[in-house]
């Protein structure tokens, strides 16, 4: 299917954006009259890598004032695309025109000075660095244009940090923050620049919903400024409220241009796919399995810039064979904690009780862990999940090469025959097992961080935003992948963003705040108000006694 239309979207009057009246904010859109100019035009635009077509003979424009939704599954090219119109590719085939001037970029920097910003997916910021160095990064305010005016600094960071809604210090390092918080501040350092372009790679991927309500704010306020913005996102709901028009991308070609008012949830699905999505629903929840993991009184305490802290407050829990618990709350809220001190990665110093099958362990480290049986998908595939470097093949081997290997010799034909069957279990996009991981998509990526722990065969799985930066049709996969685990007897632990996907996996839901948990409800009785309800700061003092 193709389709383009020229016409503007919206409506035939004036079209109100459902904040408009909090910021201020009322677009006007026209049907019948000439569209805004087009600031940015590409052409035939073709790039490969190693021989696989990313994006191939793709027309694109962008106009004043709108934000143009980009959207495809996992390696259809999207990020492909946005990465040559901001300088991150150099080489490719096609044209590409700013204002109408034909442009060649040669770097980001270039690009930058065309007025044309982009903000990653994967974040790109110095974590020894502070929150205001990161922003301000190579364009320091100097004093006698010697020495860098790190007082001013932070409060323009600060600043910037009050317009995104962020309670954070613009003097401590990056490697402190979550990276949801990280998310913030690369947000906070595209809008730093004067932009007339600004391309948004998944922006809300690890963002509260609260967070995510402040950003479309902006980004509507942008859009009103006059700022173009090319905006992507695996959330259909987000694209259709935010959206004045929609471009979708499969196996790198432009299948489909139109005004968003044009379209339905299922159309983009279907042009994004190539096919209609059946829905997958959990079955028979589990009931009566045996307690797979027993968790009491656990607390955290995590050393900050500004002393200790407790992270954890004396969680208290039970996962049973086959079940999926899932973990919710605002970020911050001690989710991925949780996770982290079971698995023996968290930072800080760790107290209470954790027992496996029946038996109090104590697991200090990763190594403890798989020896037990438990594998933790993490959050942060790029800094903690994946060795970019490296190829499929080593990443998915990685967890199992000890078990593999003989006589201190890796088992390579093992090693092979597992990545194979990851790849083929799991859909993954790739040239071959041998392909480096660092030139796949996101969601490509992702598919391989959940496999190489699959491959180890464990008992008790630990996902912290398991579908994060993936696309429907492959979140659909996951669901089902997630949902046959947890029949075959795994006991599952999920922390999620998404709140529809967190009601739609979970049999339990424990609610978390301020380090707190503050309810435990069934998936009969779970819905987003309740689980809101008890995520709101200020349950933090409530009895969980009383809650749960």
């Amino acid at each position: 299917m193709e389709t383009r239309s020229d016409a503007p979207a919206g409506s035939d009057a004036w079209r109100a954006q459902p904040d408009a009246k909090a910021i201020g904010i009322t677009r006007r859109i026209r049907r019948g009259t000439a569209p805004d100019p087009a600031v940015l035009v590409a052409e035939h635009v073709s790039k490969s890598f190693a021989g696989v077509t990313a994006v191939r003979d793709v027309d694109f424009d962008l106009r004043r004032g709108e934000v143009h939704a980009l959207m495809g599954e996992n390696g259809a090219g999207k990020s492909t695309l946005m990465k040559i119109l901001a300088g991150v590719h150099t080489s490719y085939e096609g044209v590409i025109r700013v204002e109408g001037r034909l442009e060649s970029f040669g770097g980001v920097r270039d690009a930058e000075a065309a007025g044309v910003a982009i903000i990653h997916q994967e974040l790109n910021l110095v974590p020894e660095l502070s929150v205001a160095d990161n922003i301000f990064l190579g364009r320091e305010p100097l004093i006698a244009g010697a020495f860098i005016d790190g007082r001013r600094m932070v409060r323009a960071a600060e600043r910037l940090l009050r317009r995104l809604g962020a309670s954070i210090d613009p003097r401590c390092r990056i490697a402190e923050l979550r990276i949801g918080e990280q998310q913030l501040v690369e947000i906070a350092k595209a809008l730093s620049l004067d932009t007339r372009i600004l391309i948004m790679d998944e922006p809300t991927s690890a963002l509260s919903s609260s967070e995510c309500e402040t950003l479309f704010k902006i980004v509507r306020q942008l859009a009103a400024d006059g700022v173009a913005i090319v905006y992507t996102s695996h959330r259909i709901e987000e694209v259709l409220d935010l959206a004045d028009r929609v471009t979708v991308l499969r196996d790198g070609r432009r299948v489909l241009t139109a005004p968003i008012g044009d379209l339905s949830r299922g159309a983009i699905i279907s042009a994004m796919v190539g096919r209609d999505m059946a829905a997958h629903h959990r079955g028979t929840a589990a009931q009566d399995g045996a307690v797979v993991l027993s968790v009491r009184n656990l607390t955290l305490d995590t050393l900050t810039s500004r002393g200790w802290r407790r992270a954890l407050h004396g969680v208290t829990f039970q996962l049973r064979q086959g079940e999926i618990l899932g973990i919710g709350g605002l970020l911050g809220s001690g989710r991925s904690e949780i996770l982290e001190s079971i698995f023996g990665v968290a930072r800080g110093w760790r107290g209470g009780e954790i027992a496996v099958e029946g038996r109090v362990v104590d697991i200090q480290s990763s190594a403890d862990a798989y020896r037990l049986g438990v594998a933790l998908v993490t959050e942060d595939r790029k800094e903690r999940g994946l060795h970019l470097g490296e190829s499929i093949c080593d990443n998915v081997a990685l967890p199992s090469v000890g078990a593999m290997s003989r006589f201190g010799l890796r088992a390579f034909a093992r090693e092979s025959a597992l990545a194979d069957g990851v790849v083929r279990r799991l859909s993954v996009r790739c040239a071959g097992i041998d392909q480096r991981v660092a030139t796949l998509s996101g969601g490509n990526q992702q598919k391989i961080v959940i496999g190489k722990w699959l491959a180890t065969e464990p008992r008790i799985l630990l996902l912290d935003e398991p579908t994060r930066g993936i696309d429907v049709g492959a979140k659909q996969e996951i669901y089902r992948l997630i949902f046959e685990l947890a029949e075959q007897g795994l006991g599952i632990v999920v922390v999620s963003s998404e709140m529809p996907e967190l009601l739609l996996l979970s049999d339990r839901v424990l609610v978390m705040c301020e380090g707190h948990q503050t309810g435990l409800i069934s998936r009969e009785t779970a819905t987003q108000e309740a689980v809101m309800r008890l995520a709101a700061p200020g349950m933090a003092s409530a009895s969980w006694d009383v809650l749960s």
